[in-house]
């Protein structure tokens, strides 16, 4: 049985540290994906990585396939080689690769809770943490999730675990600001937002 595991980050490299300790563990690139806030613009985007050749951006490609230009291109550059940039409704601009992207970009047209948060909950989330992920993308953070085996999934987590927001206590601290719950229909934060939102909790980039 395979199983849905997800943990959200303030820090984009803490993410990417997380997703590179799962492919080390052995998770396939195609069953990994991350998404970060790119409203502040950290992903530089002025230089092309095309290694194939093809005219067309990898990280792009990556992002549009699901996998990841690792698993294309020998797999020795991993899940984060395929990162291109996306828009999702409520989140505004995001980096992302790998399966959850994919089908949150194609759930958006059709998902009454949008598509960041229907593609979780098609995945296993459960609904409440479903929205919380995607608020804590909205606010600047980064999502990772992975799809694992039920019996990998305690020494999963626990790489998982590492550098991680405790999800429970800032979804309270949301809410005793007011926040209920992820809206797709809401303005999506700003670069300054961002800033304000990292400050706070200390996720400014590194």
């Amino acid at each position: 049985m395979t199983v849905t595991i997800s943990r959200l980050y303030d820090n984009h490299s803490d993410a990417q540290q997380a997703v590179q300790r799962l492919e080390s563990a052995g998770v396939p690139h195609s069953d990994i994906s991350i998404v970060a806030n790119n409203s502040d613009s950290w992903f530089n985007t002025d230089k092309n990585v095309d290694r194939d050749r093809d005219g067309v951006d990898d990280r792009a490609e990556g992002a549009g396939k699901g996998a990841g230009i690792g698993a294309g291109v020998g797999g020795a550059a991993g899940l984060l080689a395929g990162l291109g940039l996306l828009a999702i409704p409520g989140l505004g601009p995001v980096v992302a690769a790998g399966w959850l992207a994919a089908t949150a970009v194609g759930a958006a047209a059709g998902a009454a809770t949008g598509g960041i948060v229907g593609a979780l909950t098609e995945a296993g989330v459960s609904d409440e943490d479903a929205h919380s992920y995607a608020e804590g993308v909205r606010r600047g953070g980064t999502l990772v999730s992975a799809r694992v085996a039920d019996a990998e999934r305690t020494r999963l987590d626990a790489i998982l675990n590492e550098s991680a927001v405790n999800l429970r206590d800032r979804s309270a601290a949301w809410q005793k600001t007011g926040w209920k719950s992820f809206d797709p229909a809401s303005q999506p934060y700003g670069a300054d937002e961002v800033r304000k939102e990292r400050q706070i909790y200390g996720g400014a980039p590194r």
